[in-house]
């Protein structure tokens, strides 16, 4: 019985112990505010665009051909290298034009003679008059193929008919060039300036006036690279098909670029931007903090009290690497840029705005100008 009774008081003993040690014990830090990035949004004027996919091409491709056969004995060019036009490219085997020419020289100095001794004879009526004109047609004759003889020694060295970027040579060193469909050595394509074809669909095309291209609702026309930047020459059209085509439903159209620094190549993809307008009160938002759900494109705000505000906006184009916001938005609106999936409707938040250039990501801008001083 004494034993029982001991063993019930060393029980409560460790309970009251266990309750006090609970009352002494630390309580877990409540989860404070969410640290948001935001950006407090004002309506501006932004260009108009409609942007498409493109590729670039030299503003003029030539084939260099062969206009006389033989043996390819040499190539006189790096491939890839800038010419100028009558550069040498190509040596075909001269010997064989060299003693065709000497036969035709031989031949028009033969006959250059006979033309001349008959016609004293002619004028002193000593030959008829027709054994005369068959010796200057004969001379004639001799002296075209002499002519002929002298072009086809001179074609003999291959040269640029224009100048640019030359292209990989197609026939090397020993093969038999042919005069026919085989004469093709290399290309050159001029790339200054750059071409750049590009189709509009029904519909880009519908959000132009009129659902046409011409000069009054097209002010300009920008090329962006593959890295999204923008080139740094503005472009002009230079071709507009005049009509679509039945099959991809698309019309034709090209811009020339200049590329004084070769800083566009022949056959690239890119993306054209064909300037329409102007648009006033818009809001640009990063790509980034739009999101994209069933019931159409949203953002969230940090709203007076600092909670997460959902709200649903109307989306146009892009431009750049922000979303142009048409409605939905008002100015001041304080749209949050980063850590979106961890949100909730009504969580509290606390914003700051965005980073410096240069600063530390992710720490408040007043913490940085803290830590700079």
């Amino acid at each position: 019985m004494n034993s029982q009774k001991t063993l019930i008081a060393l029980l409560v003993g460790s309970l009251a112990l266990t309750a006090c040690s609970d009352k002494n014990a630390p309580a877990a830090p409540a989860m404070g505010p969410m640290p948001v990035t935001v950006l407090e949004v004002q309506p501006q004027k932004v260009p108009t665009s409609v942007e498409v996919m493109a590729q670039t091409e030299g503003a003029r491709e030539t084939e260099v051909r062969a206009r006389v056969g033989g043996i390819l004995v040499k190539r006189l060019y790096q491939e890839g290298d800038v010419v100028k036009s009558g550069q040498p490219l190509f040596q075909i085997d001269r010997a064989p034009y060299e003693i065709a020419l000497t036969e035709a020289k031989a031949r028009a100095d033969q006959t250059a003679r006979e033309k001349q001794r008959l016609k004293g004879l002619a004028e002193a009526r000593a030959i008829s008059q027709k054994d005369y004109d068959d010796a200057v047609s004969a001379d004639a004759v001799a002296q075209a193929t002499l002519r002929q003889a002298e072009l086809n020694l001179s074609w003999t060295t291959v040269t640029a008919p224009v100048g640019g970027t030359t292209g990989r040579a197609v026939r090397s060193e020993g093969n038999l060039i042919s005069t026919g469909s085989d004469s093709l050595l290399t290309s050159i394509y001029q790339t200054n300036p750059m071409w750049v074809s590009f189709s509009l669909g029904e519909s880009d095309l519908a959000k132009l006036t009129g659902g046409r291209v011409t000069e009054k609702n097209v002010s300009g026309v920008e090329l962006l690279l593959a890295n999204g930047q923008v080139y740094s020459h503005p472009g002009k059209l230079n071709f507009v098909a005049s009509n679509i085509d039945t099959t991809l439903g698309t019309q034709a159209l090209r811009a020339e670029f200049p590329n004084p620094e070769q800083q566009l190549l022949p056959g690239q993809f890119v993306r054209i931007r064909l300037l329409t307008g102007e648009r006033d009160g818009v809001f640009l938002v990063p790509q980034s903090a739009i999101i994209q759900s069933e019931q159409g494109n949203l953002v969230m705000t940090a709203d007076g009290e600092n909670k997460v505000a959902p709200r649903p906006v109307k989306t146009g184009e892009w431009y750049g690497k922000d979303w142009v916001v048409l409605g939905g938005l008002q100015a001041g609106d304080k749209i949050i840029i980063d850590n979106l999936m961890k949100l909730r409707p009504g969580a509290p938040v606390a914003p700051h705005p965005p980073a410096a250039p240069g600063s530390k990501p992710g720490a408040p801008a007043a913490a940085q100008t803290e830590a700079k001083k």
